[in-house]
């Protein structure tokens, strides 16, 4: 599919087939897909919980306020970040760069994020909606739907998947084959609305 098919046609599908197997090379697809999202200075703070022992779904589902999509889905991710990746040997990130932008990039990362918490917790979330937007259209553009959901208790599902202290959960989203259409767009607000030219 098209790339901009794929951004109109994509939505929060709520009901999918249980018994449909996703091909291997499909989830792999989506995975690697999943990689390629930006992240600032390159930190790849992103991490994919792909939840696949059906008891843990079922957990998973209890937290989500019962919603089915969470166990009915062929995959079901936490999608997380680590909030010091960017102090977890940052030269890794620029290992493949030209010497000349490791120099200058690599020494800036540590004094950008240091002591600033909520810049961390910030830097993670934009990290998680960026994967997860680019994981949604892969599949719309492969022929599934997905979901992304912010229905669920944040504490438990960290318990159930055993978050470190130093990673944060940004939502759930599944991925599978639709058995019944989302409703219909429920409105959009005019652009004239949301686009600001220059300032408020």
């Amino acid at each position: 599919m098209e790339t901009l098919q794929a951004i109109r046609e994509r939505r929060a599908v709520k009901h999918y087939d249980p018994a449909f197997e996703m091909a291997e090379e499909d989830k792999n697809k989506l995975l690697d897909c999943a990689l390629q999202a930006p992240t600032s200075f390159n930190i790849q703070n992103w991490r994919f919980v792909l939840i696949e022992n059906p008891e843990m779904k079922q957990k998973v589902r209890e937290a989500a306020w019962d919603q089915a999509q969470v166990t009915d889905a062929s995959m079901t991710f936490v999608m997380c970040a680590d909030l010091k990746s960017w102090d977890k040997d940052p030269a890794r990130y620029w290992k493949d760069a030209p010497e000349e932008a490791r120099n200058i990039l690599v020494p800036m990362i540590k004094p950008f994020y240091d002591g600033k918490e909520t810049l961390q917790r910030d830097e993670a979330m934009r990290s998680i909606g960026i994967a997860a937007q680019t994981i949604m259209l892969a599949a719309k553009s492969l022929g599934y739907d997905s979901c992304p959901m912010i229905g669920f208790d944040a504490g438990k599902v960290a318990e159930i998947i055993n978050l470190p202290e130093d990673h944060v959960v940004g939502m759930l989203l599944v991925v599978g084959k639709a058995i019944k259409p989302a409703w219909p767009k429920p409105g959009q607000i005019p652009l004239e609305d949301v686009l600001i030219i220059d300032g408020f």
